[in-house]
């Protein structure tokens, strides 16, 4: 008969707590805490232990793997790619934005759709695309090949396909911003008889500066941790068409896991120095 009645006082306890008060401490604690867990578990985890093994030789071991001249040349390819794919893709998701944005034309839509190809695509599927195109027995191989040009397994199909890849990141940003600013400054300015040229820069440059910069950020990252096409069409050759991420492949292969994680840490601290620009360059974005 007691614990019935201290069961009871305790569902009355319970009870006078208001239902809405409790939901939302519910919601408060319980969702950041799946977040969080799942934030450790998918993404903190695996980075940590990045960090860890490529210490765990020691620093001086770290810094031997990373100063081969292997690793030394697979970094610099990877930022040549992204020093002639970024500005390109700049370029064109910019010129892109406002065609769709700004111009009207029949099939602006089929336009739009395209852009976005390359996120549905395998990046597989986009180098085996290029071997059909620039191979010995493609549409373009063997004109390049007759001049003496070569195109795979070589600088220039690690470019196009990390162009592809990274092309709708720039376009993404700038077309919202677009659609969200109007025209109507852009019409008050040819009225009063500036140039389409004068425009762009005074006015429209202007106001899509940050979605540029942003764009270009992401476009960064993508072409320094892009792995998939470019492993297809330039041939893994060590010291001559490796990527930092295919030389992560090559040296986990060859049993060298200090190289291995070394590279990753420093792919790594990159990731992390593109979140850190991404984070300070998105409320700059909002506000301008």
């Amino acid at each position: 008969m007691n614990v019935r009645r201290l069961d009871g006082a305790r569902r009355s306890a319970g009870a006078g707590l208001p239902a809405p008060k409790r939901v939302r401490v519910l919601k408060k604690f319980g969702l950041r805490s799946v977040a969080l867990g799942y934030l450790l578990v998918v993404l903190l985890g695996p980075l940590s232990m990045v960090f860890w093994r490529a210490f765990g030789s020691g620093a001086g071991h770290l810094w031997d793997s990373l100063s081969d001249p292997n690793t030394v040349h697979a970094f610099k390819v990877t930022l040549i790619i992204a020093a002639i794919a970024v500005p390109l893709n700049t370029v064109f998701g910019v010129v892109c934005a406002l065609a769709i944005v700004r111009r009207r034309f029949p099939g602006a839509g089929i336009v739009n759709a395209i852009v976005d190809l390359p996120l549905a695509l395998s990046p597989v599927v986009v180098g085996l695309s290029l071997f059909l195109l620039y191979g010995r027995t493609g549409w373009f191989g063997h004109w390049f090949q007759a001049h003496g040009v070569q195109i795979l397994f070589a600088l220039p199909s690690m470019v196009i396909a990390t162009v592809f890849i990274s092309l709708p990141f720039v376009a993404r940003e700038v077309v919202p911003t677009l659609r969200e600013i109007g025209d109507e400054q852009e019409q008050a300015a040819h009225t009063l008889g500036a140039g389409a040229w004068t425009t762009f820069w005074r006015i429209t440059l202007p106001s899509i500066r940050w979605a540029i910069i942003y764009g270009v950020v992401l476009t960064t990252a993508r072409c320094l941790g892009e792995y998939g096409a470019v492993a297809v069409v330039s041939g893994h050759v060590e010291g001559q068409t490796e990527t930092a991420t295919l030389r992560v492949q090559d040296a986990y292969e060859n049993f060298d896991v200090a190289g291995a994680y070394g590279i990753s840490l420093v792919l790594a601290v990159m990731s992390v120095i593109v979140l850190i620009a991404m984070t300070l360059l998105k409320p700059k974005e909002e506000t301008s």
